[in-house]
């Protein structure tokens, strides 16, 4: 079960399908998504970009636990925006606090491709979590 921000609405999205493509930039790594084999993490949507790339090792500050309360899961979606589904009013607040804004933002934590086309998502560089802890 993924935490839910309990002042915001539920937000609707349509879970993928099949397997796509995630290109990550700037590092330009692909990663191979399929649906079934996301782990569901507390953080953010069901098969949101968050959970993707938390599931590929890729560290991205979300610094609110991926409820649509803060703006530090910032991505920048290149190419397949419109196979997400649509942003929220409360996401859109959330992305005017957020560096950099593009008309292609989007928090990673409220974005859910519906997988029927390849991504390609750029994580700006003061979003990347630079410290890693070792276990």
């Amino acid at each position: 079960m993924t935490g839910r921000n309990p002042y915001i609405d539920v937000v609707e999205y349509v879970l993928p399908t099949g397997k796509y493509q995630l290109t990550l930039l700037p590092e330009k790594r692909v990663i191979e998504v399929d649906p079934e084999q996301i782990p569901e993490y507390h953080d953010g949507l069901p098969c949101s970009i968050l959970q993707i790339l938390l599931a590929n090792g890729v560290e991205i500050d979300h610094a609110c636990g991926g409820v649509c309360a803060c703006s530090t899961c910032h991505v920048i979606v290149r190419e397949g925006l419109p196979t997400c589904n649509e942003s929220t009013d409360d996401e859109e607040d959330q992305l005017d606090l957020a560096r950099g804004l593009t008309v292609s933002s989007r928090l990673a934590c409220q974005c859910v491709p519906d997988g029927t086309t390849d991504m390609v998502v750029e994580i700006p560089e003061w979003n990347v979590n630079l410290i890693s802890e070792e276990h």
